[in-house]
Formats: structure tokens, sequence, C-alpha cells
């Protein structure tokens, strides 16, 4: 028997390395290539969109194929892939082929004119390539609204990959009440000599943006920014120099020194810099979601120099909030640590805080823009597992590495080591008129 399972084994995983998707991007010839009806919505309003069959379009007569979002980012953004039903397969032409009918009743009608009155668009995806179509039109007097019903697809393959999906709209037809409408399709491959690598550059317009970047300017100016602010930090230390010298030393001062100093302005308050704020829990975890901010944007827009997240659904909010979670230990370093300095005594609250400061914001309002959504259906509406595992993320990985922060904040850097003595009275700040 064994060896008759080991070659069960190699069968199935032959079979699995034959069958390609577009998960891998590789296709053989006359294998199926899905085509997923993504979503619908106003053009002048790209963030109001709806599910595509939430319009009476109709779908092909091939069995539907299950979704599933693949990364969290994809979840959030209200990606809702639905299989249009539309038989195509790699490298064989379809011509028009009609694939449904519908019947123009009153409900009908009367949807695909609202759709038409306000421009809506759909967007669809061969491949994890976008494509996009219009719904209709009207005429000038805006009295007779017409379907484009034929939708003709045009892909360019290299090889055994995908590069190029190009999609016109055809078969105009009016809608007149208590009639029926034939929805059709035709698919023409063709070869391109377009690489897998860059047939996303058609979306970025490359030509736009080329050879318009002087770089020998940003250069320029950059060095000139380092030079300036190096030049004021030497006239600021030399100018300072002395005074931090004497402020370290105002205990060791007799009180006619202190008072014949030559204070005036801004050093009037020095005393009163450093002084623990009003509120240190809510500062400290400001300063510290603020810390934690600044390095989820630094490396996020490094991760997108490096890496092409615009060529995959949802991954730049993916890695984002990926980033964030895995810098938790900033937000809880930085800010443990000020919380620390400034005296305060509970540093657990302080962690829980600055722990969901950020997160609670956030998702607070996304969940109740949510609600909203879910009214409306709109296809933004986040899914209830999902909701769930941002919440999970939140309690079972930023607040534990969070701590993690803290403890090492307040061990580390929880001394006070001010520049200079902290008044035990703090000075009266004049009032002015307004």
């Amino acid at each position: 028997m064994a060896p008759a399972g080991l070659v069960w084994c190699v069968a199935a995983l032959l079979v699995a390395r034959g069958r390609a998707d577009e998960h891998d991007h590789t296709y053989q010839d006359k294998e199926e290539v899905v085509l997923w009806m993504n979503t619908v919505g106003p053009y002048h309003n790209r963030q109001e969109t709806y599910k595509y069959f939430s319009l009476p379009f109709c779908g092909g007569s091939k069995k539907s194929i299950d979704h599933y979002h693949e990364t969290l980012g994809e979840a959030l953004q209200g990606v809702e892939l639905e299989f249009s039903g539309l038989d195509i397969k790699f490298k064989e032409d379809v011509m028009q082929t009609t694939y449904c009918e519908k019947e123009l009743d009153k409900p009908t009608r009367d949807a695909f004119v609202y759709a038409i009155k306000n421009h809506y668009w759909y967007q669809m995806y061969i491949d994890d390539l976008p494509i996009w179509g219009i719904v209709g039109e009207a005429d000038e007097n805006g009295e007779d609204y017409y379907l484009w019903t034929y939708k003709k697809l045009e892909i360019g393959y290299n090889g055994n990959r995908i590069v190029d999906v190009n999609l016109t709209s055809e078969g105009k037809v009016k809608l007149v009440p208590n009639t029926k409408i034939q929805m059709s399709y035709s698919v023409k491959w063709k070869k391109s000599d377009v690489k897998f690598e860059d047939r996303f550059d058609k979306y970025l317009d490359p030509s736009f943006f080329q050879h318009r970047i002087h770089w020998f300017s940003i250069f320029n100016s950059f060095m000139m920014v380092i030079f300036l602010v190096g030049l004021v930090s030497m006239i600021l230390m030399r100018t300072l120099r002395k005074d931090y010298a004497r402020y370290s030393k105002e205990e060791e001062m007799d009180d006619m020194d202190r008072d014949l100093g030559d204070e005036y302005g801004w050093k009037q308050v020095h005393g009163d810099v450093f002084r623990p704020s009003s509120h240190p829990l809510i500062f400290s975890s400001l300063i510290g979601s603020g810390c934690q901010i600044f390095a989820v944007s630094f490396i996020v827009i490094i991760v997108a120099m490096l890496e092409d997240l615009y060529t995959e659904r949802g991954s730049m909010l993916s890695t984002a909030i990926f980033v964030y979670a895995a810098t938790s230990p900033v937000n809880g370093y930085f800010g443990g640590s000020l919380y620390a300095r400034q005296g305060g005594r509970r540093w657990i609250k302080q962690m829980f805080i600055g722990a969901f400061l950020i997160p609670a914001m956030v998702c607070g309002t996304a969940f109740f823009i949510n609600f909203i959504a879910i009214y409306y259906h709109a296809s933004r509406a986040i899914p209830f597992g999902t909701m769930v595992a941002v919440c999970c993320i939140c309690f079972f990985v930023i607040l534990p590495l969070n701590l993690v922060g803290t403890i090492l904040g307040r061990n580390l850097s929880g001394q006070p080591n001010f520049p200079c003595r902290v008044n035990a009275v703090p000075r009266p700040i004049p009032e002015k008129k307004w």
C-alpha cells in the first residue's frame, strides 16, 4: 500500500502544479480564465460602490465560484468579487455570444435608468488586472436611455501569462419597457510583447512623467537644506552652551548670582520647560502614538518604493496594518519612557491608552461609517469576521508588543535626564490683553 500511496501523492502534486490560476498568474492553453465582477457605482463619487449584481445584470451559465478575501486590506477596502459566469479559456477566441436575456419590467428598467442618470460605471478583474466600463448613456434631451449590452474583451498574452486586458462596450440598446434585451460578450486573444513585470505600467501612465524629474535640482536642494540645518544648529549650540552650563549649576549659585542673571525672553521660563504636564498620561500616549505613526509612514514608504504594492488588491492597506502592529514597541518605548520621566505611576493605564488610542479612533470612525454602509447595502461594508480580525490584532498583537516596549522604555530611559533644573515653583505667566 505504501508505493500506491506514494504514487497518489505524486499525482496530486502534479495536478496541483498543472492547475494554474490567477494566484500564480500562469495558465495552460484552454485553461479557464475567471472574469470577476467587482463593484458598480457613480463615476463622480468613487467611494460610493455597490455590488455589481445589485443592479439587475445577469450572469453567465457557468457554475459560480466562491471568492475569498486573500488579504485583510482587500476585505477592508470593500472588494466583493463575484463570478461573472462567462466561459473564457486561455488563448481561445470567443465570437459574439449571448450569455443571458433580461426582461425590462418596470423595476428593472427603473434601476437601469437611475444608474444611467447618475453615470454609473463598473469594475471587473481578469488575472488581477482591473477593467472599467460604463453602464449606459442618455441622449442629449435626457428622455431616452441606452444600455451597453455587448462586452468586447481583448486580452494580450506573453507566453503563458496575461499582460493586457481591454474592454470595449458596444451594443447600445434603448431601454423600452416590457421588452427583452440580450447581453453578449466576445473574447479576442492577441500576442503581446509586454513583459509580465511591466503589465501595470499603463495604469501608472509612465509617459506622462517621463524625463520630468530634475534630479540635479532635487539633490542640490537636499544638500542646501542639510547645510543650513547644520549651520543653524552649530550657531544655536555655541550660543546656548554657556546657558546650559549655568542652568546645570544653579543649585550651587547663591541668591545674589541667580538674581543678577541676564535672563530675558524665553530664557525666563527655562526652569519650567521640562515641568511635568498637567495631564502626563494623555500627553505621553500622544507622543508615543505620534512616534509610531512616523515609523509606520517611513517604513511603508520604503516598502512601497522597493515592492510593487499596487499590483495586488489591498496590499498597501495590509502592509500598513502589519507594520503598525509590528511597530507597537515604538509606541510603548517612547510613551512609557516619557511617562516615567514625568513621574507617572499608573503606567499600566498609560500603556492601555497608548496602545488603543489610534486604533480606537480609527476603528470607531470606520465602524460607525460601516453601519451606514450596511444600511445602504454598499460594497464597502466591512464583514463581521473582518471586524473581529481587526479587534484580535489589537488585543493579541498590538497590546503585548506595546507592553514590551513600555517595559523597555521605563527601564532604559525612564529616569529624568533634563539638561537644566526644573524650578520647584512654577513661574507665573502674565496675561496679555486681547
